[in-house]
């Protein structure tokens, strides 16, 4: 009966390193977060969150998630994954890091980035916080029409002022 219980277990523990491998093939970016001392509570509000924003969340073992990765063709060092573990991913780049990033914010202490992959390459804390730091494109976007339309209405004011002038 024990070893039956055993077995279990070791398929129960593919199935996890299967479910990451599925996780980690299929996602633009990932983000390894540390949800120390999380409550019930808050580890809902952020799935949902992240769940809004196209960001997954995936909880595992950290010996798991290490076996998972094993495969991969990451360039760098893989950074400790430390604490409780947590998996954020999806297929926009920038968002699982920026989302655990406002969560981090909030939950001080009990969520923090420990690492992740951008781009193929394992990251540090740091690059994942700088890579947190990036405004959505729709902000970008903005921030680019304000830029070019800057000078474009300057040029109109002038030419106003021009056109006074010589009148």
């Amino acid at each position: 009966m024990h070893q039956k219980n055993m077995a279990r277990t070791k398929e129960q523990k593919k199935e996890i390193i299967e479910k990451l491998k599925t996780i980690v093939s299929g996602a633009e970016s990932l983000v390894f977060v540390n949800m120390h001392g999380l409550k019930v509570a808050d580890a809902n509000t952020l799935r949902r969150k992240l769940k809004s924003e196209g960001v997954g969340f995936f909880v595992a073992k950290k010996t798991l998630t290490a076996k998972a990765l094993e495969g991969q063709k990451y360039s760098g060092t893989m950074p400790a994954l430390i604490g409780e573990f947590g998996l954020a991913y999806g297929a926009d780049q920038v968002a699982p890091a920026r989302e655990i990033y406002e969560f981090q914010k909030k939950l001080k202490d009990q969520v923090s980035i420990v690492g992740g992959v951008f781009e193929n390459k394992y990251m540090s804390k740091d690059e994942m916080m700088s890579i947190a730091l990036i405004p959505p494109l729709r902000t970008l976007q903005g921030m680019f029409v304000n830029l070019i339309s800057s000078p474009i209405q300057g040029f109109v004011m002038a030419l106003d002022q021009i056109s006074k002038k010589t009148v």
